[in-house]
């Protein structure tokens, strides 16, 4: 599986951003899309996932301000973000997981996008 990110960029402190994500390869088996992040200094987190099933799952700190979708058609998935704060700064990577029966998922990586929010 091969994952395209685009959509980061520079935006002022209460603006939006738009980012999107492109699946290609063997799609079958994939569950779980998602974006994780990773500002300078810090561990990878969690930002946001949905499920094959349309299940969606927010960190705490972009509830409400940020909002996850997925096309299963075009296998795309998306992350608007709204009301940016500079704490949302990083890099941003598109994931997505494909469950193994009987063994841990498999995840794959997109090649991460610049998300920087100046105050």
């Amino acid at each position: 599986v091969q994952l395209q990110a685009s959509g980061g960029g520079l935006v002022q402190a209460g603006g939006s951003l738009r980012l999107s994500c492109a699946a290609s390869g063997i799609i079958f088996g994939i569950n779980a899309m998602g974006w994780y992040r990773q500002a300078s200094g810090k561990q990878r987190e969690l930002v946001a996932t949905i499920s094959s099933g349309g299940r969606t799952n927010y960190v705490d700190s972009v509830k409400g301000r940020f909002t996850i979708s997925r096309d299963n058609v075009k296998n795309t998935v998306s992350l608007q973000m709204s009301s940016l704060k500079p704490e949302d700064t990083a890099v941003y990577y598109c994931n997505a997981r494909r469950d193994v029966l009987d063994s841990r998922p498999i995840d794959y990586w997109g090649q991460g996008t610049l998300v920087t929010v100046s105050s």
